[in-house]
């Protein structure tokens, strides 16, 4: 025998103790922090389902999650308990990884507002005592770094408030913060002037702005779009050719969708003629209908 022992036994044997209420909420009463512990009230300890842990770290990973109301406070806590019988270096973040999981299902289930995770890590592995740091920054390269990053509100872009002489010198982002800003007006043909300035820049290529000018057409209005690429390509003579192609090929788009609604029509209409036609000589309505293709609501619609 070589004293070693599968984790199979380990993990069926503390889920089997850590999964009963009454253990469970000793185990917390004895091992939560102390001013964590006292927000608690242990009587509501529920015990919740695993399910929000992705399948691969499910087989690997023992893990038992129970909530727990607050004192005197809306709101649930969550105590994540993980059991280890070896060191793992990446362990801090697979605790954050579970926490995020569990808030999403928190979240998920109807709830407002984010309830805090208290990850705890119960180990018993032979190297002892456990070798790794258990804050999350110390598995950073940089943890002064992520400590910055994730213990202030997150950096915010909110280009609505962005004045436009700001947006036109951010050079090659330009033009997507400056469309998306402006989709929503009710004239895109007013925001001409801009445009031009900011492609005069000559930091748009010419895959970007034909695909900003697409969306554009497919997001934004302006009432003659045809005065609205010349105005363009009046202005902007570098690129005043791409426009125009641009403008060229959905024009022939228009022009053969327009064809082919002109061609359905014209099949519907002489269907329903070929309809009508059957239901003169006395043939069955239902049978013109199955022999045509056509429904009874077509039918009607094309009557009228």
């Amino acid at each position: 025998m070589t004293g070693k022992v599968s984790a199979g036994p380990h993990d069926a044997f503390f889920r089997q103790v850590m999964t009963q209420p009454d253990a469970a909420r000793d185990f917390l009463d004895i091992h939560l922090p102390r001013d964590v512990r006292a927000m608690c009230d242990l009587s509501t300890l529920q015990l919740e389902s695993g399910n929000f842990i992705e399948d691969d770290l499910r087989a690997r990973y023992s893990d038992v999650l129970w909530s727990v109301q607050m004192n005197q406070q809306k709101g649930y806590l969550y105590a994540l308990i993980e059991h280890q019988s070896k060191p793992d270096k990446q362990m801090t973040q697979r605790l954050m990884r579970y926490s995020l999981a569990a808030m999403q299902r928190h979240i998920e289930a109807g709830h407002e507002t984010l309830p805090v995770v208290v990850p705890i890590l119960f180990y018993h592995g032979a190297t002892r005592p456990y070798p790794y740091s258990m804050c999350w920054f110390d598995a950073f390269s940089n943890a002064e770094l992520a400590k910055r990053v994730y213990t202030a509100p997150f950096p915010l872009v909110d280009i609505t408030e962005v004045p436009d002489d700001a947006i036109l010198t951010h050079r090659r982002i330009a033009i997507l913060e400056f469309l998306q800003k402006h989709i929503r007006q009710r004239d895109l043909m007013a925001l001409t002037a801009s445009l031009v300035k900011l492609l005069q820049a000559g930091y748009t290529s010419d895959s970007q702005l034909r695909t900003a000018l697409t969306y554009i057409l497919q997001v934004g209005f302006t009432e003659d779009k045809s005065a609205f690429f010349h105005e363009l390509a009046k202005n902007v003579s570098q690129q005043g050719d791409v426009i125009m192609t641009l403008a060229e090929e959905l024009r022939q788009e228009g022009l053969a969708q327009g064809l082919e609604q002109g061609l359905e029509k014209g099949r519907e209409e002489a269907t329903f003629k070929i309809a009508q036609a059957m239901i003169a000589s006395g043939i069955d309505r239902m049978q013109v209908l199955q022999l045509t293709g056509l429904s009874e609501e077509k039918l009607e619609t094309l009557a009228h």
